[in-house]
């Protein structure tokens, strides 16, 4: 979340960052809750000063045997400090309505972030390897899974529901095969600590990283255990740390494979059929934690290690920037990865690498001790390194052969038994 201090010190910087993000916040209301927060924090801290005084006074009444007068300044410290925890109630009420509007209110967007009014003024910063061409009519992967028995629409639907896929046969065996492979590609070539987090999380953790409260409505819950499947590990992963102060002069790396569970998975139709949007999916998450005058840097190293994946692959891929009205909500600053995905005719997204500055560790509270020995909020950054689903759409639709087969990237196959293609 953002600092109280710096919302009431730039009021109009923060309303134009909502305005550039097309999104809504009440400020004004916010700094009238917290002007008035410190008009009854001022009156408490007067009074108290004024009954420790007094409470002084009643030792020496006593004393010269005044028994009437100290009886009165007894009875007078007694409405002070009535008072005092009517003033401590309202700022609990205060503290309640401010940390409701607050949390509410987006990350600032970086101020390289380009200004734009929706994703068509994302622009391509790079595009990797040559787009493939083919002699023959190119399947949707649907088509292609159903052929093979990769996939399993119709069942998954029977056992769950739409958007909940069984992997079977070959299909299975390739899932397992990529989460390997990118678990082994960033522990020992990127640096990572590999983690196995829970695949659920209380509400603490949903709020660390900016899921709730906003988005409570996108998320799957449990109320018999109070508990989130959580939507991506980022969130299990940044708080492995919340409420500690942590040692980032080098950077914490962190990656997990886990399943993700998602609500808005969108609209049925063509759009959305097959693997392009589910409601349950497997990812391989990166976090990182470090200073905030490392932070710019480490973006920029996290996007190329998720790059790493897809070179490996052998797949097209292009790189863009996310203007201010496409940057997620706790995101300072983000990129995403599409892939090209010709049986489909479309550039699916694989991957977003953000920044969140100190967003996120401020609303978690992880800190670090600077050079002075003073705890500072850290900064915090994830990326997809990545989720499957659409990476396994671009793998089928680009190595699909005119004989129904699909030859698998060099890199899997000692990871498929020594298989070089699905068939």
């Amino acid at each position: 979340m953002l600092d109280i201090k710096f919302i009431r010190e730039n009021p109009d910087a923060v309303k134009q960052a909502l305005v550039n993000r097309n999104a809504e916040a009440d400020v004004d209301g916010l700094l009238e809750l917290d002007t008035a927060r410190r008009a009854v924090i001022t009156e408490a801290e007067g009074l108290k000063t004024e009954r420790n005084s007094a409470s002084k006074n009643i030792g020496g009444l006593m004393k010269e045997g005044k028994k009437e007068e100290a009886e009165a300044a007894k009875e007078e410290v007694r409405k002070i400090g009535d008072r005092i925890s009517e003033l401590d109630e309202q700022v609990r009420e205060l503290d309640e309505k401010i940390s409701h509007i607050i949390l509410y209110i987006p990350n600032m967007p970086a101020p390289t972030v380009p200004v734009g009014k929706d994703e068509t003024d994302n622009p391509v910063l790079r595009e990797w390897g040559e787009l493939k061409t083919f002699d023959f009519d190119v399947k949707p992967h649907w088509d292609i899974c159903e052929e093979l028995k990769l996939v399993d629409f119709e069942r998954g639907a029977k056992i769950t529901g739409s958007g909940f896929p069984v992997y079977t046969g070959q299909g299975a065996k390739l899932q397992r095969a990529l989460i390997s492979f990118m678990l082994d590609l960033h522990t020992t070539e990127h640096g990572y600590t590999e983690v196995e987090p829970p695949f659920v999380c209380n509400a603490d953790a949903m709020t660390g990283t900016g899921q709730l409260p906003k988005f409570s409505e996108d998320m799957y819950y449990i109320p018999a255990d109070e508990l989130y499947p959580i939507p991506t590990a980022e969130v299990p992963l940044t708080n492995l740390y919340r409420e500690e102060i942590i040692d980032v002069n080098k950077p914490i790396k962190l990656t997990a494979y886990t399943p993700c569970f998602r609500r808005e998975a969108g609209a049925a139709g063509s759009t959305n059929r097959g693997l392009l949007r589910l409601h349950q999916f497997d990812k391989v998450e990166m976090v990182n934690f470090t200073t905030p005058e490392q932070s710019e840097e480490q973006h920029e190293i996290l996007i190329a290690e998720a790059e790493k994946v897809l070179q490996l692959l052998g797949l097209h891929y292009r790189v863009i920037e996310l203007c201010t009205a496409d940057l997620g909500f706790s995101a300072a600053k983000c990129y995403d990865i599409e892939l090209w995905a010709p049986g489909v005719d479309r550039w699916l997204e694989v991957s977003s690498v953000s920044n969140f500055g100190d967003y996120q560790a401020r609303r978690a509270r992880i800190r670090y001790r600077d050079e002075n020995g003073k705890p500072q909020f850290v900064h915090t950054l994830n990326g997809s390194g990545v989720a499957l689903p659409r990476l396994v759409v671009a793998i089928i639709e680009n190595n699909q052969n005119a004989d129904g087969t699909v030859t698998l990237p060099e890199i899997l196959r000692p990871y498929m038994g020594g298989l070089e293609k699905l068939g």
